[in-house]
C-alpha cells in the first residue's frame, strides 16, 4: 500500500560479525567495500560499523542482538563478470567463487563470509 506522503528509500541490511580483524580482511580488502564510520561505545565494547560500495550500504556489528550468523543478501551488481575476475585475481584463500547462469535469468557470484553470511551478487541477463 503507498501513500503520496510516505517514501520508502531501500534498506541497510546488519550482517553479524565475531572478529574485526576477519571482518576487514574480507569486507575491506578482498571485497573492496569502504569503511564509512566505526562505532563503540566504550574501547572494549563490540563493533559496529558501517560499510559501502558505490550505493551499497552494509552494516556490520558484533552486537549480539542485532543480527544472527547465517543471513543472506543479494546485490544488484552491473558488470558481474569484471566483479568475479577481479575477486579470482586477489587469491582470497578462504573463497574462490563462481559465476552461475541460474533458470531465473541472473548471473550470481555467492560467496560466504567468514561468519555464516551468505552474499549474493547478481546481474539480470
Amino acid at each position: 500500500m503507498s501513500s503520496p506522503t510516505i517514501s520508502m528509500n531501500g534498506t541497510i541490511p546488519i550482517l553479524r560479525i565475531f572478529d574485526e580483524q576477519k571482518a576487514r580482511e574480507f569486507y575491506q580488502e578482498f571485497l573492496e567495500f569502504a569503511v564509512d564510520w566505526e562505532h563503540r561505545f566504550e574501547e572494549d565494547l563490540p563493533l559496529y560499523m558501517q560499510i559501502s560500495y558505490d550505493q551499497c550500504v552494509i552494516h556490520l556489528s558484533e552486537h549480539h542482538g542485532d543480527s544472527s550468523p547465517g543471513s543472506g543478501i543479494r546485490i544488484s551488481v552491473k558488470n558481474i563478470e569484471e566483479l568475479h575476475t577481479r575477486l579470482l585475481s586477489k587469491k582470497y584463500k578462504y573463497a574462490r567463487p563462481g559465476l552461475e547462469d541460474t533458470p531465473w535469468n541472473t548471473k550470481e557470484i555467492t560467496i560466504g563470509d567468514p561468519f555464516g553470511n551468505r552474499i549474493i551478487f547478481y546481474e539480470d541477463k
